[in-house]
């Protein structure tokens, strides 16, 4: 093999050398190549070029040197095959997303409404005097006034496009943030390539075809390509083939990668062959782009897709039936591998299944409710929904029969035909307050609020080192009760150095002089070493002078290179003698051998393996043991016991992770073993040494943790080291105190704990050991998936524990999908593991956790304080309104004052309440957990003791404003009658008691200084100061449209004390105290499973999201809240599911309904049906373009995901 890359490399040197020859392969041919699987594709590659090395000459690259790398040939080769650059989905323009916001059905009303008004109100009756019309249309003397009825259908008009515009301007800059965040999560994607004989890591969207790519353990494959030299090289390709097997990559059976597709095991090294669109992934994407485009496809091109769609599912259902008679007639091995074969070669991979099972992984889910905090806004939201629905409709009645009963009864006025347009305006009037009163009420500022809370944290998240990928995440963590915590390097410093080593005999506390080792063993233990550490894994010179060498790759790999450093050898010149492609074979690490052995051809034809791993497990494989002399002597079990006990406990009691080295060879005699059957190869091993390596606890690490076991969080370590290391390492950080009883168990001892007779976990079992369990060591990637489902499962204590996962590995992708929040490592972390999670650690520290934590709370709290204020205008806007409909046949406050209040009280107060920054406060408290109401009683209590203060002084000024003030009475105008003092002062004290109150609310848990870190938040500030200057404007300038008149300067300072006393009033209302008032109730619950019947529960567990607002509607059907978008999508739908079209065209996006207003008018659609659901094409881009919406944006339609592959 090694002559064989001799020979690619000339080729490929006097290739590079003349420039003008053009590439021996064309993108087509390259594009059919990768189309092609398993043994198909390696015929193709032998019949077309030889071989691998046949194949890099083709391209003008060298299999060992990789490409020269020079700018003028990278050029030529992305102009001939592409960049690595998949361009995303078009986002949403700012027009639709007006277009979105005016779909909100109180708009709509509105807007009607305001429309009517606007037409009747340039009616004049002909002849007809407007007394006969009775008293309110007349007693205008001004004609002027009269001409001017059209100004409030206009201002109407006006303050409705504010709120579309300001609506669709969050929307967009919204999505902008997602844009932002998601480049940035792949700008930090880099990937190791060899150019010009060098090893350097590049970014993804710079591969090139030719590129000679290093592959290993853990990666996300960025571009597809063919393999040149694999060890044990096992990959994941669900999310192509959607088959959950593992397929095992080797030159002469399987040799084609596939971008998009995971390594679980192994390393090795591939040609890169397709990048950005005409990679597999690529070919995905793009076919999904032309099934969402509008339609502006031509109608040939969509008819060709659509047939060759056909033919490719028929294609599949033939290759279904085939895979399944082969799993029944074949039980062997060969079978096996055949099948293997079956189950990908005919894989049609520009089909839509391909695409469906490309985000297989992403749509099959586990079983979540929404976010906790949605869930409970929603109902809340629906709920205050129905209630301004309820009063608004009485509003209006009430207005009408009160108009029709002073006219025609107690006027005792005829209908006269000439007044019947005056009238109808009389209705179009009450109705538009009715509106009014249901626009105040409606609380749609709610999921603007929380959009702009986590949009707000997770910016500022970023700094803490916390990059969120799903925004739920970060409130979700505001809630988390326990954290399942990896030990190395989120703990630990993940610098690891050799500090102990017991090697001939003895024991030596440091790194010993390189003369005191034996040479034998000497040359062992450094070739062995060199040998079976990955390739990848060095260290180089330091960055800055005088600093640490720099560790890259795998830190445990390391720190043995750095102990061969210390023994002053050089490490390097081994791997020159027996570089990568002269190594026979290598069993990689993974987390069931828990050791790697590489093996090597002697120049006597025998083979010699060399082993490291984990020394307890190692040790058992060992039957001799390297002397002082350098010879080897027996290694009885005894012997065994004795080195456990004198040498491995006590260093692992001081935290000290053991690694055994061991090797053994093959004599020529023997033949060549059976290198398949790993249990006799990795036995009768002899062992060189035993080394302690230190990986120092972070200095930050204890005092994160006490943060959190003071604010109520559970804090286990789940490791995969011994368990000694494991329990030192945990009293250092504080995980375990002395004397405490808590659980330190391993995971064979877990497993059989929790496991019954039959082998099956149960659950009760499980809850007989998490509460006391602080340490799980030995712990396999299953483990610490059942932990952290066992936990979230139990219902032991009363509330549902909420839990977060810290992962770096490839294997601890299943526990991260799992967990409440997943957290990955950015430095140490595989892509898998980064695919898996919520939030990614950019700095691997656990106390950046710890802020997460802070954060979270502080969105929840934010959007408790925003409740508090909204609530209290909402219940004095609409008591005002409708009383004052009742006794004065209109409302106190006009239909743009009310838009305007709700303007300031849902947008501006949103802004100025979300962006309150967090403090250490809000560590001191216990999580909150699932079922805690949003309004708590305390709040309750602040709501209504201010409603009470300030309807006690509306009233009053309404009533008897004119006598105190000394004007003009403002009730029972006529109809077109000019603004008054009187109501000015109304509108004018109600706002600034609201601006007043605004402070108020910064404050939930009772506390005095509501002024407190006040200029913290200069949002808070500038918001309140822009909208106090915008009320001036108002009232001194607005006039007819905003039905203000100029007021004096006394009568503003009237309206400023009479809003500071919300102030004065906020601390009286603090002293009573809140245990006193046992009748105040709580709001906002969540939807308990008690509150489900039983029925409607059955239909839930089929379901895989449980939608709280679905809840609501059931049983309230209020038909208003559905919304246009629902029933316009099912019709679409149900027309897709008849015509037995594609169903993709024209369905919109889930995101579609992300307006503000919409949040409430569309749960996510359902089609309860028996057939296979049918994803929607943009829930499978949706992790492209809106990376932060895992739990609560993939509709269950997508997660049918399953639909094409037969049962496994």
């Amino acid at each position: 093999m090694a002559k064989n890359s001799y020979r690619g490399s000339k080729h490929a040197k006097a290739a590079e050398a003349n420039h003008d020859v053009d590439f021996g392969c064309s993108l087509k041919e390259l594009r059919s190549l990768m189309e092609l699987r398993g043994p198909e594709g390696l015929q193709r590659v032998q019949e077309t070029y030889g071989d691998v090395h046949g194949l890099c000459s083709r391209l003008k690259t060298s299999p060992v040197d990789g490409l020269t790398g020079n700018t003028e040939d990278i050029n030529r080769r992305i102009e001939e095959f592409g960049k690595n650059f998949i361009p995303p989905k078009k986002p949403k323009t700012f027009l639709q997303l007006v277009w979105e916001a005016l779909q909100d059905v109180t708009l709509i009303i509105l807007e009607v409404a305001a429309i009517i008004s606007l037409g009747l109100s340039f009616y004049r009756p002909p002849d007809a005097e407007r007394e006969h019309c009775g008293k309110a249309a007349g007693g205008v003397e001004d004609e002027g006034e009269a001409d001017a009825g059209w100004i409030e259908g206009a201002a109407i008009l006006l303050s409705v496009c504010v709120v579309v515009l300001v609506t669709a301007f969050n929307d967009w800059s919204k999505e902008k943030q997602f844009r932002g965040l998601q480049s940035r999560i792949e700008q930090e994607q880099r990937f190791t390539v060899v150019r010009g004989g060098q090893v350097i890591q590049i970014l993804v969207a710079d591969i090139i075809v030719g590129d000679i790519a290093q592959i290993k353990y853990g990666d996300l494959l960025p571009a597809d390509g063919v393999l040149i030299q694999g060890n044990d090289l096992k990959i994941d390709e669900s999310s192509l083939t959607g088959e959950s097997d593992h397929v095992k990559k080797t030159l002469d059976k399987d040799p084609m990668l596939l971008s998009g597709t995971h390594v679980m095991e192994g390393s090795g090294k591939m040609v890169v062959t397709a990048v950005g669109v005409n990679s597999q992934t690529g070919i995905i994407f793009t076919l999904l782009g032309a099934g969402d485009d509008d339609d502006d496809d031509d109608d040939d091109e969509e008819k060709a897709r659509k047939k060759k769609e056909k033919e490719e599912k028929k294609k599949e259902k033939e290759r279904k039936k085939k895979e399944k008679k082969d799993k029944k007639s074949k039980k062997n091995e060969g079978g096996e591998r055949k099948k293997g074969k079956d189950g990908v070669e005919m894989q049609p991979l520009n089909s839509d299944d391909g695409a469906e099972a490309e985000e297989k992984k992403k749509a099959n889910l586990p079983k979540k409710e929404k976010s906790v905090l949605q869930g409970k806004l929603t109902k809340l939201a629906v709920q205050i929904g129905k209630a301004g629905l309820l009063m608004s409709a009485v509003t209006v009645i009430i207005l009408v029969v009160l108009f029709v009963v002073d006219t025609f009864w107690v006027q005792g006025l005829p209908w006269i035909k000439d007044c019947t347009p005056i009238y109808i305006q009389f209705v179009v009037k009450f109705f538009i307050i009715g509106v009014t009163v249901l626009v105040v009420a409606v609380p749609e500022g709610l999921p603007l609020a929380v959009t702009i809370s986590l949009a707000y944290s997770v910016k500022k998240m970023m700094k803490d080192n916390n990059l969120v990928r799903h925004l739920d995440a970060c409130e979700t963590m505001g809630n988390a009760t326990a954290i399942c915590s990896d030990k190395t390097g989120t703990l630990t410093m993940n610098r690891m150095t050799v500090v102990q080593i017991n090697i001939a005999d003895r024991h030596y506390r440091k790194v010993p002089e390189p003369d005191l080792i034996p040479g034998k063993i000497m040359d062992l233990l450094i070739t062995g070493i060199g040998i079976n550490c990955a390739y990848t894994t060095k260290i180089m010179s330091p960055e800055k002078e005088g600093g640490l060498p720099r560790q890259v790759g795998n830190k445990t790999e390391c720190a043995l290179l750095g102990l061969v450093m210390d023994l002053r050898r050089d490490y390097q010149a081994v791997r020159n003698e027996y570089p990568e492609e002269k190594l026979y074979k290598v069993y990689t690490f993974n987390s069931v051998r828990k050791s790697m052995s590489t093996i090597i051809r002697k120049y006597d034809g025998g083979y010699r393996m060399f082993s490291k791993g984990a020394s307890e497990i190692l040790l058992k494989k060992c039957c001799r043991v390297l002397t002082g002399t350098g010879e080897a002597k027996a290694f009885k079990p005894r012997d065994r016991d004795d080195m456990m006990q004198q040498v491995i406990e006590p260093m692992a009691s001081e935290g000290l992770r053991t690694i055994c080295l061991a090797y053994r060879d093959f004599p020529t005699s023997d033949g060549e073993p059976d290198w398949d059957n790993e249990t006799d190869i990795l036995t009768a091993l002899t062992c060189i040494c035993v080394v302690g390596i230190e990986d120092p606890v972070r200095p930050e690490v204890p005092d994160a943790i006490k943060k959190c076991q003071r604010a109520g969080i559970t804090v286990r370590m789940v490791t995969g080291d011994n368990i000694n290391t494991a329990r030192a390492i945990a009293s250092k950080c504080g995980i375990l105190h002395p004397g405490d009883d808590f659980l330190c168990i391993e995971g064979k001892e877990f497993n059989r704990r929790i496991r019954n007779e039959l082998g099956e976990i149960e659950q009760e079992r499980i809850d007989k050991i998490w509460p006391k369990l602080r340490v799980l060591a030995r712990s396999s990637p299953t483990d610490k998936h059942t932990l952290v489902k066992g936990i979230i499962d139990s219902t032991v204590l009363e509330q549902r524990q909420v839990v977060a996962v810290t992962g770096d590995g490839t294997n601890d992708g299943p526990a991260l999908k799992k967990a409440d929040v997943g957290f990955a490592m950015g430095i140490a972390g595989t892509d898998v593991a980064k695919e898996a999670s919520d939030i990614i650690l950019t700095d691997d520290n656990f106390s950046s956790i710890v802020k997460a934590v802070m954060w979270g709370r502080n969105v929840y709290d934010s959007i408790s304080k925003f409740l508090q204020f909204q609530l209290t205008v909402n219940v004095v806007a609409v008591i005002v309104a409708f009383t004052g409909a009742c006794i004065t046949q209109d409302s106190p406050l006009k239909a743009v004052q009310m838009l305007w209040v709700n303007l300031i009280m849902d947008t501006f107060a949103s802004l100025a309440l979300a962006t309150e920054p967090p403090t250490e406060a809000l560590l001191l408290r216990k999580p909150y957990g699932r079922n805690k109401p949003l309004i708590s009683r305390t709040m309750m209590k602040n709501i209504l003791g201010h409603a009470v203060y300030q309807l006690t002084i509306i009233f009053t000024l309404l009533f008897a404003g004119e006598q105190i003030f000394d004007i003009d009475n403002g009730r029972n105008a006529p109809l077109h009658a000019p603004p008054s003092e009187h109501y000015t002062i109304v509108f004018n004290t109600f706002v600034m008691m609201q601006l007043f109150n605004e402070i108020n609310a910064r404050k939930i848990h009772g506390e005095r200084n509501v002024f407190e870190g006040i200029f913290n938040n200069m949002i808070f500030c500038s918001i309140v100061f822009g909208t106090f200057v915008i009320q001036i404007v108002i009232v001194q300038f607005g006039g007819k449209p905003f039905s203000c008149v100029r007021l004096s300067v006394e009568q503003w300072l009237w309206c400023v004390f009479l809003g500071f006393g919300c102030l004065l009033w906020g601390q009286v209302i603090s002293t009573i105290p809140t245990s006193r008032l046992k009748f105040l109730m709580t709001a906002g619950h969540g939807t308990q499973k008690d509150d489900i019947p039983e029925e409607e529960l059955e239909e839930l567990e089929d379901q895989d999201e449980i939608d709280h607002a679905e809840m609501e509607m059931r049983r309230g059907q209020v038909l208003w809240c559905r919304g246009l978008n629902r029933i316009q999508t099912q019709i679409r739908v149900v027309n897709a599911f008849r015509d037995n079209m594609s169903p993709y065209e024209g369905l919109e996006t889930p995101e579609s309904r992300s307006s503000i207003h919409n949040f409430m008018t569309t749960p996510d659609f359902r089609i309860e049906d028996s057939e296979p659901q049918i994803p929607l094409i943009d829930d499978i881009t949706l992790e492209e373009d809106s990376a932060p919406t895992k739990r609560n944006a993939v509709p269950p339609l997508a997660q049918a995901a399953h639909l094409t592959q037969p049962e496994q």
